[in-house]
């Protein structure tokens, strides 16, 4: 038993990625065809041929597999449904646009071969532009300072899980599914490899700088209260100056009636945007998490599966 070969389930989530399933594949298939595998497209509902072209290569071979949204879920929910359906006793998931070189897996595997339960792939260099690199940068930043949950920096959805993670993220009911904070939240043992991270073979980013803003929301939001408790300090905050103004105000009508009674605009317009301003963002962050308990009591399911194929 200690020298089977591990069951490898190897997770595509894919969206409008047609021109990338053959090149994929045809790096993927040589590197996994060692081991008893399965490769799971997870189609984000796709708007040009993706799916016809998984599904060519579906007759051709019987371990790649196919689920079909019904619409566009997100990429979060693709992964998602990849790890429901995952037979393996290690779980990969990569993008299908190859900036992830599969010619990592084998390194991965090593590392979980000496115990590591989670083999994270970390971007040691990145092939893209500034623009990218710099926004990255902060978004990890932003999200380990406001995270009560520390989620390693220079690392995606490349990644090994460990069986027993699978089923613990399976086992996890919330909607609003935030899964690299889902992975690290369980204090799995954590390894990682190191690569550069390529440019895309075709297409364009599905993560331009307003969905990376939007997903550490989805982070932050999900795995902290930390924000509440910024809105109350600044809440009290403004509370104090308020009061100061307001003491500053009737120290002025009963010592000084004369000279400064009379007050400009300024102070007035300046005392209203600042307070205004403090109001909104507080009542902001206060949405976004009423947002995060509106979607909860809904209880909708997390995805609509339109068809599969090759799996029972």
């Amino acid at each position: 038993m200690e020298n089977k070969k591990p069951y490898l389930s190897v997770i595509v989530p894919v969206y409008n990625e047609a021109d990338n399933i053959t090149p994929l594949l045809s790096e993927l298939i040589p590197i996994v065809s060692e081991f008893e595998y399965e490769i799971i497209f997870v189609d984000d509902g796709s708007k040009d041929s993706t799916v016809e072209t998984v599904k060519k290569q579906t007759q051709k071979n019987e371990a790649i597999k196919l689920i079909s949204f019904q619409r566009n879920f997100g990429h979060q929910m693709a992964l998602t449904a990849g790890y429901q359906e995952a037979k393996g006793d290690i779980i990969i998931t990569i993008d299908a646009d190859l900036q992830d070189p599969p010619d990592l897996i084998p390194e991965m595997i090593n590392k979980w071969k000496e115990g590591f339960e989670i083999v994270y792939a970390r971007r040691g260099k990145r092939e893209e532009g500034i623009f990218k690199t710099t926004t990255a940068k902060v978004f990890y930043r932003l999200i380990n300072t406001l995270s009560s949950t520390p989620i390693p920096d220079e690392v995606g959805d490349f990644r090994l899980l460990d069986r027993k993670v699978v089923e613990m993220l399976n086992l996890m009911p919330e909607r609003s599914r935030f899964l690299r904070g889902l992975v690290a939240w369980g204090g799995f043992k954590e390894g990682y490899v190191l690569f550069t991270r390529k440019k895309r073979v075709s297409g364009t980013t599905h993560y331009p700088l307003s969905r990376m803003i939007s997903f550490a929301l989805d982070g932050i939001v999900s795995f902290s209260t930390k924000p509440l408790r910024i809105a109350s300090y600044i809440g009290f905050f403004s509370s104090i100056v308020g009061f100061a103004g307001i003491v500053y105000a009737i120290s002025l009508r009963f010592f000084f009636p004369h000279q400064y009674w009379v007050t400009g605009w300024t102070a007035l317009f300046v005392a209203v945007m600042f307070f205004g301003g403090i109001q909104l963002i507080t009542i902001g962050i206060i949405g976004e998490y009423i947002g995060k308990i509106y979607k909860e009591v809904q209880a909708r399911p997390n995805y609509l599966v339109k068809e599969k194929v090759n799996i029972n």
